[in-house]
């Protein structure tokens, strides 16, 4: 059996080193270029800060993750399914038994900036401070000082289920020490003022990246694969990068703009899933100046050419969207048939919808996804925006066909308003069922 030789031993000896080296200084260099806490004492609530906190706390999109069902606003208990268990999110309301009634400014702002809670307890990261550790102190005291002005809700934390060793929160001191980049947000001199505004609100307050961003192997954001799309909860958040064909770079302002605030753009399709809860609880609220930064920013962020990711093309507006089924339909086929049944009224033949435009299909990126991730997702659960706009609302079909009756019809709707060839299976659609319990 062969050996390395002393050569060989050498020059594995001086990669190792050389990986060392490179980590040592990684670390020493977040640790260096962290920004310092500043201690100060807690700020009076004033009639002024209260209302600037709501809606920083509507930007930062509090509500989606501290609330669950069954449970008060902010009172904590939505699960996070993780690959090694589950965690769930904490009472922030102001309770003193089992919420943060009893922490100062600088203990939220050390959870917002640090990941440690009051007591010294290490947090996940599936609470964003990767992210909430750009953000300015004033914000996070005014966030603060809306939360306080909140009604306590008595909510003990549900117990956390994870595996070892994930279950030990002093392990997160080290992955601190290695992925949280501990500094203030800091202006770009390359952009201009509204584009920095939108970059403060992307990648600190409204965290975007947290769901857009891949992970690494150890499920921190990759740095340099920004907003280039990632899974969430069975969904895929797509690629928001200016990449014309994966990203966003072909749409228009008007586009962005009215994506982020109503959850839809015409030609472009509606939200659903997270991203329709992110648009329900926290994006519609954005002031117009700040929707327009939002989108002045994003057009800024790198496309990401080497990543795989959806071609995503306004179809052609031809016969094969006519009013009526094309030749290619009068087959007898089980998509098709299902379609018919059960979805034309709405959403036509022509893929423009009926009542709204919330129901067009034609430029949706779900439809254009030849492995259909978000299209089954929305035939399982529906689709609800209902607090956007009234007639935002699709049923879950989930309960009423099987997993082969979703793939086909899945696949006819990627075939007839995609353009392409469909590979959803049943398997697919039973794995997504079970990702869903």
């Amino acid at each position: 059996m062969s050996s390395i030789g002393p050569r060989g031993r050498k020059i594995v000896g001086i990669a190792a080193l050389g990986l060392i080296l490179v980590a040592v200084t990684s670390i020493a260099w977040l640790l260096l270029a962290r920004d310092p806490e500043i201690w100060a004492p807690d700020v009076a609530a004033s009639p002024e800060l209260i209302p600037r906190g709501e809606y920083l706390a509507r930007a930062a999109d509090c509500a989606a993750c501290h609330s669950a069902p069954g449970r008060q606003s902010f009172a904590g208990g939505l699960a996070f399914k993780l690959p090694f268990g589950t965690i769930y999110s904490t009472n922030i309301t102001p309770d003193r038994e089992t919420g943060i009634g009893e922490w100062s400014d600088d203990d939220f702002v050390r959870a917002l900036h640090r990941g440690i809670a009051k007591n010294g307890m290490y947090l996940y990261p599936a609470f964003p401070y990767t992210s909430f550790s750009a953000m300015s102190r004033e914000d996070a005291v005014a966030i603060k000082a809306y939360l306080f002005s909140l009604p306590p809700v008595h909510a003990p934390p549900r117990p956390n289920t994870l595996s070892f060793p994930f279950n030990q929160r002093w392990t997160m001191a080290f992955w601190n020490l290695v992925f949280l980049d501990a500094r203030r947000f800091r202006n770009d001199p390359h952009l201009t003022a509204e584009q920095n505004r939108g970059a403060y609100l992307a990648t600190a307050l409204g965290h975007c990246g947290e769901c857009h961003t891949p992970r690494n192997l150890a499920f921190a954001m990759s740095p340099r694969r920004q907003f280039a799309g990632a899974m969430i909860d069975g969904w895929h958040a797509y690629d928001v990068s200016s990449d014309p064909d994966f990203g966003i770079g072909a749409w228009s302002d008007r586009q962005i703009s009215d994506f982020l605030k109503t959850g839809h753009a015409e030609g472009r399709g509606s939200a659903a899933g997270p991203m329709g809860e992110a648009i329900a609880d926290s994006l519609r609220y954005l002031t117009s100046s700040d929707a327009a930064a939002l989108v002045g920013y994003l057009r800024t962020v790198k496309p990401q050419p080497d990543v795989p990711g959806i071609e995503v093309r306004l179809p052609r507006i031809d016969a094969a969207y006519a009013e009526e089924p094309g030749p290619e339909d009068h087959e007898d086929s089980l998509g098709r048939r299902l379609f018919e049944a059960n979805c034309v009224g709405c959403h036509l033949w022509n893929g423009r919808g009926r009542q709204t435009g919330y129901a067009a299909l034609l430029g949706s990126q779900a439809v254009n996804d030849p492995h259909g991730t978000n299209l089954v997702q929305a035939l399982l659960a529906g689709a609800d925006l209902r607090t956007v706009d009234p007639a935002a609302f699709m049923p879950a079909f989930g309960r009423g066909f099987t997993n082969t009756e979703i793939a086909a019809m899945a696949n006819y709707l990627i075939h007839r308003f995609g353009g392409k060839a469909g590979h959803v299976t049943a398997d697919q659609v039973r794995r997504s069922r079970q990702d869903r319990n």
